[in-house]
């Protein structure tokens, strides 16, 4: 790949950002690596983990690029299409965001499903000062994440969000040293790929299926207690628990 570094292992796939010189500003380029990445996790479903190199995340989308899009171009919506793609994998994904993460760099974080940040971690979207609109998802999906009174602070007013306000409004889920950053990021995918996939896997499909959904609790849940995995999980949940009242 081009613009990214790819790490694929068996129970997860890691992606790290790579145009340093560019502050790995999302191009046309890293918009096709990213979707070949999309290809693989779809054929073979393992959580994602996502990072930049150099100590940025994504400092913006490529400015020179933006500048020669026209009508057409934006009818495609070549980074929003590319975004709800990385927000329905089916199964979760983590950004590991390390310094700046800004237009479309945030756009992207905001589409994984869960963050952590440094110190050093700022979050922007500064479309409009360039006579844009950030329409690759920030406009509803920061809403959802952190409120529509922040999401306007920072939409329309220009507010930028360091590490300690995302943390405040929920957008991270913690503040990481940044030599740490990737060893707290591949602890929580371990958590994570210690539970049934396959219920990892529905839950993330009923958590981002649209208003209520009590019928669709319903039909993941009957899925599951026919598996094997949930008989064998509950099993030894009951037996430790018997050994320990036993003890």
């Amino acid at each position: 790949m081009r613009t990214l570094i790819l790490d694929e292992r068996d129970d997860r796939v890691v992606v790290t950002l790579n145009r340093p010189a560019a502050r790995n500003a999302i191009n046309a380029a890293m918009i096709d690596d990213l979707h070949a990445v999309c290809d693989l996790l779809e054929r073979v479903p393992r959580p994602l983990l996502l990072t930049g190199a150099g100590g940025v995340f994504a400092a913006g989308a490529d400015i020179a690029e933006l500048r020669a899009r026209g009508r057409d171009d934006a009818l495609r919506g070549i980074n929003s299409r590319l975004f709800d793609r990385i927000a329905r994998l089916p199964m979760p994904t983590v950004a590991a965001v390390d310094g700046y993460a800004i237009g479309g760099g945030a756009e992207l974080a905001y589409a994984c499903d869960i963050r952590l940040a440094t110190p050093a971690t700022v979050f922007g979207n500064p479309e409009p000062g360039l006579g844009i609109v950030a329409a690759a998802g920030a406009c509803w999906r920061l809403a959802e994440l952190v409120g529509r009174s922040v999401a306007k602070q920072v939409l329309l007013a220009g507010r930028q969000l360091p590490a300690e306000a995302a943390l405040a409004c929920g957008l991270v889920a913690d503040i990481i040293a940044p030599e740490e950053l990737s060893g707290a990021a591949h602890r929580l995918l371990d958590r994570m790929t210690g539970w049934s996939p396959t219920a990892l896997r529905l839950t993330k499909l009923v958590l981002d299926a649209p208003g209520g959904h009590p019928l669709a609790d319903d039909l993941a849940q009957a899925v599951l207690f026919e598996t094997e995995d949930k008989h064998d999980r509950m099993t030894k949940f009951l037996e430790r628990r018997k050994r320990d009242s036993d003890a």
